[in-house]
């Protein structure tokens, strides 16, 4: 379960961190709406590759 929370946890982190760069990008561009999509697009494909790593690398410690 430990290992679940942590997964999760590399998820929301990188989501949040998609949100914030986005916000960032759409208030100095003037457009909010496209990179704040953006930004949560792109958070959540790295956190989701981050996690589908560490499950990777997990079963290659388990043989």
């Amino acid at each position: 379960m430990d290992k679940e929370k942590k997964a999760g946890s590399k998820l929301a982190i990188s989501v949040a961190l998609g949100v914030a760069i986005g916000t960032s990008l759409g208030v100095a561009t003037n457009n909010l709406g496209l990179w704040l999509g953006v930004g949560i697009a792109i958070g959540a494909g790295i956190g989701s590759a981050l996690m589908q790593k560490g499950k990777n690398e997990e079963e290659d410690n388990k043989e």
